[in-house]
């Protein structure tokens, strides 16, 4: 389904692991740019169009994260080649219809998904970064497409029960905390790649997350 992306910068496979930060932690801001700047410095070839899909909804807090980042990146630089927004989410209905719409529109793109997701109690209010494609529609049992070459997530609430209830009551403070820290972190690294400074990456074994 997929075009062939450009190779990595660095052929080296990246290692199984996600970096992530806690949206409390004091440098978040700083930890979630230099995890972004070293997927992207390893996977993105620069000679190839950089699209960011951002799923989810407005009519779920919890899966507001996408359609809030979005619009902020939006706002933000008007250049960049953004796929969901609080005006025009992607969502489970038109998702399909939007990755065709990304394939038929840009020659060979690198694409950044991001999502909120639900996983453990003790993981709430981590963002991570992972390579390879986001599965949108896990953590509600829907069966989407797999989209992305790389994938930000963030974890809003609890999953394994009553998810569309849960997803109701997510906090909106935790959501607006995450999108400002994807936005200005994504803001700052496709504008330029910074000297990648590895003590400041907290990288942590696979979780199991849930995809909304």
């Amino acid at each position: 389904m997929w075009k062939t992306v450009s190779k990595p910068i660095d052929p080296e496979p990246l290692p199984r692991c996600n970096t992530r930060v806690h949206v409390d932690h004091p440098t978040a801001g700083l930890v979630f740019q230099t995890n972004l700047a070293f997927f992207l410095s390893k996977l993105y070839n620069p000679l190839s169009p950089l699209v960011i899909l951002c799923i989810g909804t407005d009519r779920s807090t919890g899966d507001s994260l996408g359609p809030l980042v979005g619009s902020k990146l939006q706002g933000l630089d008007p250049q960049l080649k953004i796929y969901g927004t609080l005006d025009d989410p992607v969502h489970a209905v038109n998702l399909q219809e939007k990755i065709d719409q990304i394939l038929c529109c840009h020659n060979n793109p690198f694409i950044l998904a991001i999502d909120a997701c639900l996983g453990r109690t003790e993981s709430i209010g981590f963002i991570s970064i992972k390579e390879g494609p986001l599965q949108p529609g896990t953590g509600v049992n829907k069966n989407l497409p797999e989209v992305g070459h790389l994938q930000v997530i963030g974890i809003v609430n609890v999953g394994g029960f009553m998810e569309y209830m849960v997803l109701q009551n997510t906090r909106l403070s935790l959501v607006m905390k995450m999108a400002n820290i994807i936005s200005q972190g994504i803001i700052h690294e496709i504008q330029k790649f910074r000297t990648i400074e590895p003590s400041l990456a907290e990288a942590a074994p696979i979780n199991e997350t849930l995809y909304l």
